[in-house]
Parts: C-alpha cells; structure tokens; sequence
C-alpha cells in the first residue's frame, strides 16, 4: 500500500492507496516545529487504528514547508523503515514545466497539475483555494505553462479582522443575498462572492491566454475552502478533494 503525504501551509493531508481506492485519508495541522517523534508517534498511531501500520511498502510526499520535509523523511526512515520519493522540478513526474524558473514552481502546483492532466484527460486550469489561491494552468501537451497566486480565502478574512477594528469575525458561509443589509452579511458577500468573482475573472482570462482554448480545457478545483465557492460558480467542471493525493499516486505508479 502506498502512503502520500501533502505538507501544505495550514494542513497536512495523508492518504493509504491500495491500488483501487483511498483506503484512509487524515488531515492534520501544520505545525513547523514538531518534531520527527511527534509526527511519526501520530502517524502510526493513525494506521494503527486504521489496522495499516504494517500494510505500508511505499511513500511519496509533496511539501511547500521546507523545514517538515526533513521532518517527514526522517521520521519515515525511522517509524516506517522506508525512504519516501519527494517530488519536486526534478523529478520525472510526467509534466514539464515550462515557466522561467522550474526550481522555483512549488511541489503542490506540479502535483495537481499531473493529476489533472492524467485523471481528467489533457488541458487544464486546476484551481487550489486553501493558505493562497492557485491557477495552474496545464497544456494539452502535458505542459504545466505558469500560475497565478493570490492570498487564500482564509487570509484574506483574517487581514481584514485584524486590520479594520468595527469589523468581527463571522461565519465563513454565503449569505441570502449579495447586497449586504447588515455587516455580517456585507463581510460574508464581500468575501464569499469577491472570491467567486475573483475565480470567475481568472478563469476568463487564463482561458483567453490558453494556447487550448479552442479545444476542451477542464477546471478542475480543490482545496480546504472550495466548497464554499463551488455551489456559486458554473465556471468550475468538477471538484476533486482528493486531487493532491491522486497526483502523488499517479507519480508514485510512473517510477
């Protein structure tokens, strides 16, 4: 069985392959300074109680937090006895990246990018809504051609707290209407529906620049916070929260 690990900015999400399904799958918090013990302890403790602790023969993991992937490596080396495949710009994964600075595109970006190209079948515009907002957009020739960033939902709700002092936290969720006629709901429609937009016109333009567009371009979106957008937006085809892991397997299944 094959073990993938994801170590993002806020989450850490593991999943157990069988060769058919994902048997498992658990999220963790980011924590930069726990320790290779304080992981591993947790790790077998979850395929302990999931009766795996002995099915595991491989590992791949992704990280965008350098100081836990020298974690993660050590502790499956010491608690699982195997040495994880850690994917990054040069790694034979089976897209090739083509922006200025391939060392510079981070793990999770070429991950989803796999997984859209080969589970979903070609060109690409893959959005991740977790610490930032991502666009991937990927080629029909199995290209990952760029990216574009912006702050995460949650970021940006957490800066606007902290910064304007009349305003409180609220429920992340999308109110009634887009015209707020309180504050909760002005705050609600000005997060949930400005990201919505902001969905909305970077497809559009990303689609506009794509060298496919002529031909079928999926959008295919993940993350922690997309199901809060998806149900507002007919821009996305499919949402896929397990994306991250599946591009892991996929790489895994090709060495």
């Amino acid at each position: 069985m094959l073990l993938a690990v994801d170590i993002g900015n806020t989450q850490i999400a593991i999943g157990v392959w069988d060769g058919h399904s994902w048997l498992h799958e658990w999220r963790l918090r980011t924590i930069r300074d726990r320790t290779s013990d304080e992981y591993g302890i947790l790790l077998i403790e979850l395929l302990r109680e999931a009766r795996l602790e002995n099915g595991v023969d491989g590992v791949i993991m992704a990280s965008v937090v350098p100081s836990l992937t020298a974690t993660f490596k050590h502790l499956c080396t010491s608690y699982l006895g195997l040495s994880p495949v850690v994917v990054d710009a040069g790694l034979d994964t089976g897209i090739m990246i083509r922006t200025d600075n391939p060392k510079e595109v981070g793990a999770d970006r070429i991950v989803n990018s796999v997984a859209a190209y080969y589970g979903y079948g070609g060109a690409a515009i893959v959005i991740d809504v977790g610490t930032a907002a991502t666009f991937d957009v990927v080629s029909s020739r199995a290209e990952l051609l760029g990216v574009a960033i912006a702050p995460g939902l949650g970021v940006a709700a957490d800066a606007l707290f902290q910064r304007a002092a009349q305003l409180v936290h609220v429920q992340l969720e999308a109110p009634p209407h887009a015209i707020g006629t309180n504050t909760i709901h002005a705050v609600q429609s000005g997060l949930i529906y400005g990201y919505v937009g902001l969905i909305e016109g970077m497809v559009t333009r990303l689609m506009a620049e794509h060298p496919d567009r002529d031909e079928k371009v999926n959008v295919i979106a993940t993350g922690g916070l997309i199901s809060l957008l998806a149900p507002h937006t007919t821009v996305i085809d499919k949402v896929d929260p397990t994306l991250t892991l599946t591009g892991l397997r996929i790489i895994y299944d090709r060495l």
